[in-house]
């Protein structure tokens, strides 16, 4: 990968934005339809691409960029095999019953952005919301009250590239919380490591568990599945009202349950970089926070498995419980892999599917620090194994692999 245009023609863009925050004079993200949020260069016509060895913020973008790969930070913090570091564990949900029940889950993630908001005066929270124009597109908010963060609060199942907004954080005059996917983290963890302005001002660092990212073309069939019209929409959830909650839209005809609009629609419109991801539960962030599906959900109003992955991470979280913002109680690192039973054989295929695109000649992000190897051995069956390599390589034809995406900007009619 010799720029960032390799990265996204070739399909390992993750669509998190980082580059167009570190190289904005050279990419602007845009929406392509069938794949995710894309940068697209604007360069003056006929300039060439930085070479990486250069000293341009082209090269510091790719340097930050999750899709080339991650490397594990070693340091001697307790990891948990094949889900990176856990210093503490709890299972939990805001104390505001109201924003309980309109989250995703049991709304941790935003009761701790609310408690850095309120009690350790931060500046802001970057995340991602709706578009107001265009309801079923994402855009970047930052936040500067709890007010404006409920505004946004639940999960957007779309495209969204929240690290283009860390130039936000980066010029606030105090500390911000950032909010994003476990790509988008480690790609602030990456950027911050060459901005140290930024590095100062990352207060606190969220991840949401995240299964992929499915694209713009996705919401689209959902929306019509919903019996509504993205020409006249007015607002569009994924989730939420409940735990999980029914996907709906305003107008619509029809809800749709998780298992419906997730598990029958979006999934099957996941990015192809998603597939490569050995990183969904945040291994990268201050605190990731996701769904203990290893209880039952009918009946409960909803609550977070909220991991705490560095010592900040730990002050926030008991902080904020003794101030009441958030209630949890601690449980033994056990839950996690029992909350998200088949993210560890996900993990090991990933090492299998990488495998099989480098030996077929393609390109495959780089992991390193992050066990990969020993789980695809021990924990995939002799079938998994096959269709992790094996079925790689079908996929190379049905997914067009070979050939270069061309990144065109999606315009809503």
């Amino acid at each position: 990968m010799r720029s960032i245009e390799d990265v996204a023609e070739r399909k390992l863009c993750t669509g998190c934005g980082v580059c167009a925050y570190l190289a904005p004079e050279s990419y602007r993200m845009v929406d392509v339809l069938a794949e995710g949020r894309r940068p697209l260069p604007i360069r003056p016509v006929g300039a060439a691409p930085q070479a990486p060895g250069c000293a341009g913020h082209e090269a510091d973008a790719l340097k930050a960029c999750p899709g080339v790969g991650l490397t594990a930070d070693v340091d001697d913090r307790p990891q948990l095999d094949g889900w990176g570091p856990v210093l503490g564990m709890w299972e939990g949900y805001a104390s505001s019953s109201s924003l309980r029940h309109s989250a995703s889950s049991g709304g941790a993630a935003t009761a701790l952005a609310s408690f850095c908001l309120e009690h350790r005066n931060f500046s802001g929270v970057l995340h991602t919301g709706a578009r107001a124009d265009i309801p079923y597109l994402n855009e970047v908010k930052f936040s500067r009250t709890p007010d404006e963060l409920l505004e946004h609060v639940g999960s957007r199942y779309a495209p969204a590239s929240p690290a283009e907004g860390l130039g936000l954080v980066e010029a606030a005059d105090a500390p911000s919380v950032f909010i994003g996917k476990p790509c988008d983290v480690a790609a602030s963890h990456k950027a911050r490591a060459l901005r140290p302005a930024l590095d100062a001002n990352l207060g606190l660092t969220i991840a949401i568990f995240c299964a992929g990212t499915p694209s713009t073309r996705g919401t689209l069939e959902l929306i019509k599945a919903l019996g509504s019209d993205p020409e006249n929409l007015k607002s569009l959830h994924y989730r939420g009202d409940g735990w999980p909650g029914e996907a709906r839209a305003e107008p619509g005809e029809r809800q749709l349950s998780y298992d419906a609009s997730w598990g029958g629609i979006l999934e099957k419109h996941r990015q192809w970089r998603c597939y490569l991801c050995a990183d969904h539960t945040g291994e990268f962030a201050d605190v990731s926070v996701g769904d203990p599906w290893h209880r039952p959900t009918a009946g409960d109003p909803g609550r977070s498995l909220i991991v705490a992955r560095t010592a900040r991470g730990v002050e926030v979280v008991l902080a904020a419980i003794a101030a009441g913002v958030l209630v949890a109680t601690p449980v033994p690192n056990s839950t996690l892999p029992a909350s998200q039973a088949g993210l560890l054989k996900v993990r090991g295929a990933v090492w299998g599917r990488t495998v099989a695109l480098r030996l077929s000649g393609l390109p495959a992000p780089r992991y390193r620090g992050m066990p990969m190897f020993g789980i695809w051995l021990r924990k995939l069956t002799v079938k998994d194994k096959l269709r992790s390599t094996v079925g790689t390589v079908r996929r190379i034809g049905r997914r067009g692999l070979r050939t270069r995406s061309k990144i065109e900007e999606y315009t809503p009619r």
